[in-house]
């Protein structure tokens, strides 16, 4: 350590423990003591009295610590958030000011535009330098209200079998978002999958009311607290919009992905390669299947290798996805097969 450093700590000590009745050295003592047992002294002396610190300083103590246990989250700028995703920045204002004043808000769009990665750096922005935090959930067939909100689940307790209530993944969100002062981000994955009428049970009341708090069937009563935000992914390709609950959908803002070429662009011109051929034939590709819920996004094509990947990804991914789309119109998959377009690529 330098020397400049020990000087400072050693009149840090002398300020603080000035009285000759220190606890810990007399100013004599300090002034004569080695910088290692100043710095020591020191250090237990952090230990000993941070609680009280944190208690001057903070009315809300688990916040307080939550922040010095977890360091803050990089800075993520409104600049770097439009850079990684190829958006310019007003739409991204304007989806920020839907969701904090919505509080959820549903990503939608046709496969490979890149929700979720999408909602993984609008969840980063959302929470920015403070103690905020974000989780994923992926929503499937078989997901339930006891999976989300709560629900009995056996449990063998000193070889006995027990039946506890126990918290589902929301409501331990929740409990977790409750400790922290910013923003919280919870993120559920292909949100269409399930039966949204069953899965989220009284949450649909309190989704409109953040305010309100009411019992759940458990007997319990809950609340959503108000740093919270939900953000869900949803593939048109699986279902349409227009087939969503109404009551869910006045509840949450839906944002629309289209497929983004300029990122695909970018993406490769810092590898290296053009992409141009590419992007032209996914331009006639997508005005062929004419319908914006199944387009060809330019996720499949977002890889480093992308001249020894492009053969496999055409033939093992988007070939067998037009044969299912076109599957009565199998003509128009031909002029579209590997062999037809390999040479107008230019990778």
């Amino acid at each position: 350590m330098s020397k400049i450093v020990a000087k400072n700590i050693r009149v840090f000590h002398v300020w603080c423990f000035v009285d000759d009745n220190s606890l810990f050295w007399k100013k004599d003592e300090i002034l004569n003591a080695s910088w290692k047992d100043l710095i020591d002294d020191f250090n237990q002396w952090f230990q000993d009295y941070l609680p009280f610190l944190w208690l001057a300083v903070s009315n809300e103590l688990i916040p307080s610590i939550s922040k010095y246990i977890n360091p803050n989250n990089p800075n993520y700028s409104l600049n770097n958030f439009a850079q990684d995703i190829g958006y310019i920045q007003a739409d991204l204002e304007c989806w920020i000011r839907t969701i904090n004043r919505k509080c959820q808000a549903i990503l939608y769009g046709s496969p490979g535009t890149g929700k979720t990665y999408i909602a993984e750096k609008l969840a980063q922005y959302l929470i920015g330098c403070g103690d905020g935090f974000s989780e994923l959930v992926q929503f499937h067939p078989a997901y339930s209200y006891e999976d989300f909100i709560q629900g009995i689940r056996p449990q063998s307790q000193n070889g006995i079998l027990a039946y506890p209530l126990l918290p589902g993944r929301f409501l331990e969100f929740c409990k977790k978002a409750e400790s922290r002062e910013d923003t919280c981000v919870l993120i559920i994955d292909e949100i269409n999958r399930a039966n949204l009428a069953q899965v989220f049970g009284e949450l649909m009341y309190l989704l409109e009311y953040r305010d309100r708090e009411i019992p759940l069937a458990g007997g319990n009563n809950f609340r959503i607290p108000k740093n919270i935000r939900i953000i869900g992914t949803m593939n048109t390709a699986d279902r349409s919009i227009a087939n969503i609950d109404h009551a869910l959908r006045r509840r949450f803002a839906f944002i629309e992905l289209r497929t983004n070429y300029e990122v695909l662009r970018s993406y490769h011109q810092k590898r290296g390669f053009t992409v141009e051929g590419l992007i032209n034939i996914l331009e006639q590709l997508n005005q062929a299947i004419a319908d914006k819920n199944y387009e060809i996004g330019i996720s499949f094509f977002l890889t480093d290798n992308l001249r020894e990947d492009i053969e496999d990804i055409w033939r093992m991914e988007i070939e067998p996805y037009l044969e299912e789309y076109f599957f009565n119109q199998l003509e128009k998959v031909d002029q579209f097969r590997w062999d037809e377009i390999k040479n107008k690529l230019w990778i």
